[in-house]
């Protein structure tokens, strides 16, 4: 649940009767709050405000315990229900939402930030002319991600030798940055596995740099270093 509720009861009471002071015919009419939901709150909130009292006095009693517990129960879900149903801007104004108790929502889009730290990553070789990066990670302890700007992570790939099928673009030299790399997924996961079948012996390079979830441009951290193996 949310935490605009009070946590202590006679909180709870000071703020149901200020909404029901707050809600007179002409309000409840420009809220569309019917009638019979206003006179359910009054009700139960009249019943928990009594039984607070008693709960609280020399007249308690494990019953009156348990009574307040229930009516304190019965209020708490029908607040929630006039909040979720009919505290609604609009027709309420933030003036209004101020003026029940609650906070307004926060409208305002707090921008995506640009992924800062670098990604690095560990090279296996679980088999023939499989290549697995595991543990994808930022670059050292200043890279910490941001799960906001660092949303997932661009792996580019690259590889020498003659053109194929299913690599027509090949590196005819060994590159100097991930930008030069053809090819390129992206994961949000922790390790990565390729399968080069029919290239072993060739040259692999790989480059790697966290993406926010815009993409694009705007969305692109700093490439991490190269890594580089032959095929198995």
């Amino acid at each position: 649940m949310s935490d605009w509720m009070p946590g202590r009861r006679a909180d709870q009471i000071v703020m149901c009767r200020n909404w029901i002071d707050i809600m007179t015919p002409e309000v409840q009419t420009a809220w569309g709050i019917p009638a019979p939901e206003f006179t359910e709150l009054g009700t139960l909130f009249g019943s928990a405000q009594g039984l607070l009292q008693k709960a609280q006095s020399s007249d308690r009693t494990p019953v009156i315990t348990e009574q307040c517990k229930e009516a304190f129960e019965a209020l708490d879900g029908k607040m929630r229900f006039f909040k979720g149903h009919y505290f609604l801007i609009p027709p309420l104004t933030n003036a209004d939402i101020v003026n029940l108790g609650l906070t307004p929502r926060d409208t305002s889009r707090t921008p995506v930030p640009k992924p800062e730290a670098q990604v690095e990553a560990d090279m296996t070789f679980p088999g023939i002319h499989l290549v697995e990066l595991q543990n994808i990670r930022a670059v050292g302890t200043s890279g910490i991600p941001d799960l906001r700007s660092d949303y997932g992570v661009r792996i580019y790939y690259g590889l020498s030798g003659p053109p194929s099928d299913a690599f027509r673009f090949r590196l005819a030299e060994e590159p100097k940055s991930g930008k030069e790399l053809p090819y390129s997924i992206f994961t949000r996961r922790k390790k990565e596995r390729f399968d080069f079948d029919g290239e072993s012996g060739s040259r692999v390079y790989f480059c790697l740099r966290y993406e926010n979830a815009k993409g694009g441009k705007e969305g692109e951290g700093p490439f991490g270093p190269l890594l580089s193996a032959i095929i198995p």
